[in-house]
C-alpha cells in the first residue's frame, strides 16, 4: 500500500505540472490519428466491394447476384453468388466460399438457375433447384464456357466453347533420339490475328454454339465451319433454335466492321442467314409471345465509333423497322417488357441511363444511376435485367459508392436494396465530386468535366491539381465512384477529369471530332482548357499542377507534355509512343488501322508520325514516371520503352515502372492498383512545392 500510494503522489505531482500541455498534446495526437483513420487509404481498396449481373427472375420477386470482393492474402477477387428477396429486401448467401461462380441464369420459370463455377475444379456448368435447395453438376466440357442460355421449355442449356484446331506444321522434324534433350519445338503462326491482351498467343480454334440438356449430358455441337459463333445467344418460342450473330465470310479476320444473324436449328443444325445488311447486327432478343426478334445494328463506315442501333424484325415475315433511327446515343442490352415496350440502357453525359423504349421509338427515362461496376477510375459502367411483371433489377452507383443493386419499375419508382461498403465508407470520408463545364480554347467546343476535392476542402485554400485523363479515347468518365481518385484526393490533391471530343455518350459529331486526330493539339487544347478553368476557380495553386493517364490517357499525357511545360511532374501509363511500329505489333491492329487511320502506316508515314508522342519528344522538360504491365499486347512495353529511352538521352528526369506478368488491364489486381496509385503520387510528392498560405 505504501508503494502504491508513494508513487500515487509522485503521479500526481507530475499531472499536476504538466496537465495542461499534455492533455492539450495527447487530445491532438488522437484527433490527428483519428483524420487520418477517416481518409481513404491505399489498403483499403482490398476492402471494397460491388454488385454485378443482377438477374431478376421472371416473376420479379428475386434477384440473383454476383457478389465481387477483393482477397488481400491471394491478391484476387472473389465471386460469390447471393440472392435477394425484392420486397423484404432479405439476402441470404447462395453460393459463397474459396470458389468462383459467374454467369446465373434464371429459367423461364423461375424454379431454377444454371451458373459456371469451378466447385469441382474446373469451370462447368451446374443448375440449382431452388424448391429441392439442391445443386446438380450437369457438365464436363474442356475448356471455358460462353453465353449461357436456358432454352424457354427449360429443357437445354445452350453455349458457347472454343473447338480446339491443330497448330499449323511446316517441316517434319527427324525423330528425336531416345533419351534427348533438344529445344521446344517452334510455333507456327499464320492467322492474321493471333494474339491477344490478357491471353497471350491464341490458341488454334473456333467459338461454337453447344446444346445440353439441362438435366446433365453430353454436350451436342450445333455450328460448323472455321467460322466464330458467340456473343448473345436467343432461343425461338418453341425452343427448336437458337439466333445468333456471326461473322461467316472468308475474310472475316479482316472484317470487324462485319457480322449477320443467323438461326440454327435444335435438330440437325441447319443454318439459315437472317439479315445480310452491310454493317453488324448483333444482341438479338426474342419477345416473350416469339413474334419479334429485336436486335442492334452498327454500320460498316471505316470510323473509330457508331452508334448502336434498335432494330425489330417480324419473325413470320421477318420485315425489318429501325426504331428510334434518328436518336444520336449508342443503345445497349434491349430487353422486352412487354409486346410494344422494351428495356434499354444508353450512355448521355458522363452517364448510364437505364430507359424503356416503344416499339414506335418513343424513349422514357427511368434513371441515370445505372453506374459503379468499375473500381479504379470513375469510366460509365453498370447493367441491369428486366422482369416479365415490369420490373428491372440494376446496378445502383454513385460519385460515393461502388454499385450495389437496386429495382425499378416502370412507374421509376426504385428501392436499393444493398449496401454492400457501407461498413467500410461510411466511416470514411471521401472527397467531393462536382461538376465542371467550360469552352475549349481550339474552337469553342463545349467541354464537360467534373473535379473531386480533397476531404475537409477549403475553398479558401491553394490545392495542387492532378488532371487524369481517360482511356479509349472512345470511352467515358462521369460522377461515379473512383478508388484510385479517391486516393488522390485524400493526399490532398484536387482531381480533374473531362470528357473531352472523342469520348463517347455525347453522340456521333462530338466522338467523330477525334477522328484521325488522336492525338493531337485539339484534345490537349481541351485538357489545357479545363485546366484553366480549374485555375479560375480560385483554390488551385498554379505551381503545382501535375498530370497523368493511361491507355488513351497515356498517349494524351505523353503528348501534352511534348506541348506545354506547364505541368510539374507526370505519370504516363501503358502508352502508345510511336504509332508506326504499335500498329503492327499490338493485338489490335487488324481493327484499329483501318477505323483509326487514314490508310496503312507505309503510306501515311507523316500522318502517323505526327500523332505520335516521339514526334514530341525533343519538347519535353517535364519529369515523367513511366509505368506499363510487362504483359501488355495492346500497348507492348517497347513502347514506353522507346520514350523512356528517348528521354534519358535528353537527360529528362525519367524512371520506368514494369509492373511483372500484367496485361493492359494494369489495375486488374488490388495490390497492381495500389502500386499504380502510391507509385504516381510519390512522383507527384518529388515535385511538389511548398503551397504558401
Amino acid at each position: 500500500m505504501r508503494l502504491f500510494s508513494r508513487f500515487s503522489c509522485r503521479l500526481v505531482l507530475v499531472v499536476s505540472v504538466l496537465s495542461t500541455p499534455f492533455i492539450t498534446v495527447a487530445n491532438s495526437t488522437v484527433a490527428n490519428d483519428m483524420a487520418s483513420k477517416s481518409l481513404f487509404a491505399a489498403k483499403d481498396i482490398f476492402s471494397l466491394e460491388y454488385a454485378s449481373e443482377p438477374q431478376i427472375s421472371p416473376d420479379g420477386d428475386k434477384i440473383i447476384y454476383i457478389r465481387n470482393s477483393n482477397d488481400i492474402m491471394t491478391d484476387g477477387k472473389n465471386q460469390n453468388l447471393w440472392l435477394l428477396d425484392v420486397d423484404s429486401k432479405e439476402q441470404i448467401p447462395f453460393f459463397s466460399d474459396e470458389k468462383q461462380y459467374s454467369s446465373p441464369r434464371w429459367s423461364a420459370n423461375g424454379e431454377k438457375i444454371a451458373f459456371i463455377s469451378n466447385l469441382t475444379g474446373s469451370y462447368q456448368i451446374h443448375v440449382h433447384y431452388l424448391k429441392q435447395n439442391r445443386t446438380a453438376l450437369i457438365s464436363q466440357v474442356q475448356g471455358s464456357v460462353g453465353s449461357l442460355t436456358w432454352s424457354p421449355d427449360g429443357k437445354w442449356l445452350a453455349f458457347t466453347q472454343l473447338v480446339a484446331d491443330k497448330r499449323t506444321v511446316i517441316a517434319k522434324m527427324p525423330e528425336k533420339p531416345k533419351g534427348a534433350k533438344w529445344s521446344k519445338p517452334v510455333v507456327v503462326i499464320d492467322q492474321a490475328y493471333y494474339q491477344r491482351d490478357g491471353s497471350g498467343l491464341v490458341k488454334p480454334g473456333y467459338k461454337h454454339i453447344f446444346v445440353l440438356p439441362s438435366e446433365g449430358g453430353t454436350p451436342r455441337q450445333l455450328t460448323q465451319g472455321d467460322f466464330h459463333h458467340r456473343g448473345k445467344l436467343s432461343w425461338n418460342k418453341q425452343s427448336d433454335a437458337i439466333v445468333f450473330s456471326a461473322n461467316r465470310s472468308k475474310d472475316w479476320a479482316y472484317q470487324s466492321l462485319e457480322g449477320d444473324l443467323y438461326q440454327v436449328m435444335l435438330k440437325g443444325g441447319e443454318l439459315k442467314q437472317l439479315t445480310s445488311t452491310p454493317g453488324k447486327e448483333f444482341n438479338p432478343v426474342f419477345s416473350k409471345n416469339g413474334k419479334q426478334l429485336a436486335f442492334l445494328s452498327t454500320s460498316n463506315a471505316l470510323n473509330p465509333y457508331r452508334n448502336a442501333k434498335l432494330a425489330i424484325m417480324d419473325w413470320k415475315t421477318k420485315e425489318v423497322t429501325r426504331v428510334a433511327e434518328g436518336f444520336d446515343r449508342s443503345i445497349k442490352d434491349p430487353q422486352w417488357l412487354s409486346k410494344s415496350l422494351l428495356a434499354i440502357s444508353y450512355d448521355d453525359f458522363g452517364k448510364r441511363k437505364l430507359a424503356t423504349i416503344t416499339t414506335k421509338g418513343k424513349i422514357t427515362d427511368l434513371t441515370a444511376n445505372l453506374a459503379g461496376t468499375t473500381l479504379g477510375r470513375p469510366y460509365i459502367s453498370g447493367s441491369f435485367t428486366a422482369s416479365d411483371e415490369g420490373y428491372m433489377a440494376f446496378t445502383q452507383g454513385s460519385a460515393l459508392r461502388p454499385a450495389d443493386v437496386a429495382v425499378i419499375n416502370t412507374g421509376k419508382k426504385v428501392s436499393t436494396l444493398t449496401q454492400l461498403n457501407e461498413d467500410l465508407l461510411a466511416y470514411k470520408t471521401l472527397g467531393k465530386v462536382e461538376e465542371i463545364n467550360y469552352k475549349s480554347s481550339f474552337d469553342g467546343e463545349s467541354i464537360q468535366g467534373w473535379y473531386i476535392t480533397p476531404p475537409n476542402f477549403d475553398p479558401t485554400k491553394k490545392y495542387p491539381l492532378i488532371l487524369e485523363i481517360h482511356g479509349g479515347p472512345h470511352l467515358a468518365y462521369g460522377p461515379h465512384f473512383s478508388a484510385e481518385l479517391q486516393r488522390f484526393a485524400a493526399q490532398g490533391y484536387v482531381v480533374f477529369y473531362d470528357n473531352h471530343r472523342g469520348s463517347s455518350s455525347y453522340g456521333e459529331r462530338f466522338a467523330m471530332l477525334l477522328k484521325y486526330k488522336y492525338s493531337s493539339k485539339e484534345d490537349f487544347a481541351d485538357h489545357n482548357s479545363g485546366v484553366d478553368a480549374m485555375v479560375d476557380l480560385g483554390f488551385i495553386d498554379e505551381k503545382n499542377l501535375f498530370i497523368a493517364g493511361g491507355s488513351a490517357g497515356g498517349i494524351a499525357t505523353a503528348y501534352a507534355i511534348g506541348l506545354t511545360e506547364r505541368f510539374s511532374a507526370a505519370v504516363v501509363v501503358k502508352p502508345v509512343i510511336n504509332w508506326l511500329s504499335k500498329v503492327l505489333t499490338a493485338d489490335s491492329g487488324l481493327g484499329q488501322i483501318p477505323t483509326q487511320f487514314p490508310g496503312m502506316p507505309w503510306e501515311h508515314v507523316e500522318h502517323y508520325w505526327q500523332r505520335s508522342p516521339m514526334s514530341l519528344v525533343g519538347n519535353v522538360t517535364t519529369p515523367t514516371m513511366l509505368i506499363t504491365g510487362e504483359e501488355d499486347l495492346r500497348t507492348p512495353m517497347a513502347q514506353t520503352e522507346q520514350f523512356y529511352q528517348a528521354l534519358k538521352l535528353r537527360r529528362i528526369d525519367t524512371v520506368l515502372i514494369k509492373v511483372p506478368g500484367a496485361p493492359h488491364g494494369i489495375a486488374g489486381k488490388p495490390s497492381r492498383m495500389i502500386t499504380k496509385v502510391e507509385h504516381t503520387l510519390a512522383w507527384f510528392e518529388k515535385y511538389k512545392t511548398k503551397i504558401e498560405d
